[in-house]
């Protein structure tokens, strides 16, 4: 059976998308970055909530801050990545849930009163987030390198505050050469789904 999606778009999106490890030095724009955004904003999350935050590390100076906290193996990627991009969970996302669901805002106190519900309903509604923009910068033709080999807390105290959580660091741009490991295998079908 087909998919909707044309099998050019499947390959961009999934099949032919690699973990990128080297980069062009073509720069990603703030336009494009917003259309990744207002693309993948309309991803599904638990009641409706927006906890994903991204940070662009742009400027030469807060480069040089994080590529102190990353892994040594993730350093010189991300020091030459045309743009590189800390997604973070906000854990003080239910703030907003009145006017992201006006039908039950009474869902901010009724269900995320306590910081611990909170924290980690931030941390997989956001990482769902994370997934999507990755699909997105794959739709926007550009390559994502998601990282997490990196000081969290170093991170955190360096760009964030103590109401995010750092979930990844991705480099994005273009692929340079030698840009993909060979793709790793993937579990099969029959090893993932079970019918009840």
């Amino acid at each position: 059976m087909s998919l909707a999606l044309d099998p050019a778009a499947q390959d961009l999106l999934f099949r032919e998308a690699r973990t990128a490890n080297t980069f062009t030095d073509e720069p990603v724009t703030d336009e494009q970055v917003q259309a990744i955004y207002d693309l993948v904003k309309y991803g599904p999350t638990a009641f409706n909530q927006s906890p994903l935050r991204i940070t662009l590390v742009r400027s030469p100076e807060a480069r040089e801050r994080l590529v102190a906290h990353m892994a040594e193996g993730n350093q010189a990627k991300t020091k030459a990545a045309p743009l590189v991009a800390i997604l973070s969970a906000d854990n003080e996302f239910h703030d907003e849930l009145p006017a992201l669901l006006p039908h039950f805002p009474q869902a901010k106190d009724m269900f995320f009163a306590e910081r611990p519900v909170r924290e980690q309903s931030a941390l997989l509604n956001a990482a769902l987030q994370a997934a999507y923009f990755i699909v997105g910068v794959r739709a926007a033709g550009l390559a994502a390198g998601p990282m997490t080999g990196l000081d969290f807390a170093g991170v955190q105290k360096e760009f964030l505050d103590d109401d995010h959580t750092p979930l990844m660091v991705v480099n994005i741009g273009k692929p340079g050469e030698d840009a993909w490991f060979p793709r790793s295998p993937r579990l099969a079908f029959d090893e993932v789904v079970t019918t009840v």
